[in-house]
């Protein structure tokens, strides 16, 4: 008679069968295709809470497992001020994946809720910096955040639509603030529907957005943030052309900068007049 598999040892099977090609298979890709994870790298996987950490979490760890490469992982999770209901969600969760996270307190939310201009920002500029605090002070060299395909092709299109300019999302990040730390997306060719679909198939509940202005009645109000616009668009979008997600992300990896009446690099604008009269 075999032996009962845990629930974590369930959900990682569903990874390694039923998910293998649409969530093993890109997260692997992904690692190899863009060289995330070198041998002797100390890695902070960050868990927010949400459903797509909590996945990188499990991935990186069953990656560490399998891996020739040897590295090491830190599961760190930082609580900017959690509910009590939210915060026991995440160590239920954890817990329940046999992920042994190494969790941290800020004051996050309490200092962006003094401010009415760009709380949102402020939020997420202040946790990463206190992510790459923590992991350099753990001895780490990386941070890993849960940044999925979905995230790059819609911040492309609202950076277009929204902030005047063509931009995307590289899947690592070398930090400019803290020297010798890097930011690696292992996600980055995982598709969102794909993570809902493992996160229904395995019955589990993660956190949303546990920001304290999304528990206001002001977020209702307004139908929601300019990205669930922009996915509520790429999803008519995909009705006449299936293809639409696939096209905007390998137009990322093919931008022809001789077509572009001007580009930014290294924080310097340049214009296409530069070296037009010197082109036969």
């Amino acid at each position: 008679m075999s032996k009962e598999l845990r629930f974590s040892q369930q959900v990682e099977r569903s990874i390694n069968k039923k998910y293998r090609k649409s969530i093993w298979n890109n997260f692997v890709g992904a690692v190899k295709r863009y060289e995330l994870i070198q041998s002797g790298d100390k890695i902070a996987v960050c868990v927010s809470g949400g459903k797509d950490s909590m996945l990188l979490a499990k991935l990186m760890q069953m990656l560490q497992r399998y891996s020739e490469v040897p590295f090491e992982l830190v599961f760190l999770a930082m609580n900017p001020g959690y509910n009590v209901e939210n915060t026991r969600q995440i160590e239920l969760n954890a817990a329940r994946l046999e992920i042994p996270l190494t969790v941290f307190e800020t004051d996050i939310f309490d200092v962006t809720a003094k401010t009415d201009r760009y709380p949102c920002y402020l939020c997420a500029k202040m946790r990463r910096g206190h992510l790459y605090s923590k992991a350099k002070e753990l001895g780490c060299n990386k941070i890993a955040l849960g940044h999925h395909f979905s995230d790059v092709i819609e911040t492309t299109v609202m950076a277009m639509f929204y902030g005047s300019q063509l931009q995307g999302m590289i899947p690592k990040l070398k930090s400019t603030n803290f020297e010798g730390m890097e930011l690696i997306r292992p996600l980055y060719c995982v598709h969102e529907d794909d993570i809902i679909s493992w996160t229904r198939y395995n019955h589990l509940e993660f956190i949303q957005c546990a920001c304290r202005f999304t528990e206001k009645a002001f977020v209702e109000e307004t139908g929601g943030t300019k990205r669930r616009e922009i996915k509520e668009l790429i999803r008519e979008l995909k009705k006449s052309n299936p293809n639409i997600e696939k096209s905007i992300f390998n137009s990322l990896h093919r931008v022809h900068l001789d077509t572009f009446a001007g580009y930014k690099t290294k924080g310097k604008y340049y214009s296409f007049l530069e070296n037009y009269d010197k082109k036969g």
